[in-house]
């Protein structure tokens, strides 16, 4: 089953999990937004980093010291991370353009 790392390691204060309990603390739509920005931030670098590791996993199969079935299984989950992150970047933009067309 292909892992998506961009997706694993959610923090506790995500804002995609819900709050539980009688405590709630209200965040500003600022907190949110900066948040959400760095969520995005780390889901880009881990991204890169996927790339990272496949070129270095490139140049070992170049070697010997890599088989050619670990090479495909990691450029195959780097090639869905850059696609996954590609229609993220879409849908943003679409929201975005929708946003500027709306009348006030």
């Amino acid at each position: 089953m292909i892992e998506n790392m961009m997706f694993n390691g959610m923090s506790a204060a995500s804002p995609l999990q819900m709050n539980s309990g009688a405590a709630q603390v209200q965040e500003t739509p600022g907190q949110a937004m900066e948040q959400f920005g760095s969520y995005l931030q780390d889901a880009i670098s881990q991204v890169g980093a996927q790339e990272q590791q496949v070129h270095k996993m490139n140049d070992q199969f170049l070697v010997g010291k890599v088989d050619v079935d670990q090479l495909m299984i990691a450029s195959e989950k780097s090639m869905l991370g850059l696609q996954l992150t590609a229609q993220v970047r879409n849908k943003a933009i679409e929201a975005y353009q929708e946003i500027m067309r709306t009348q006030l």
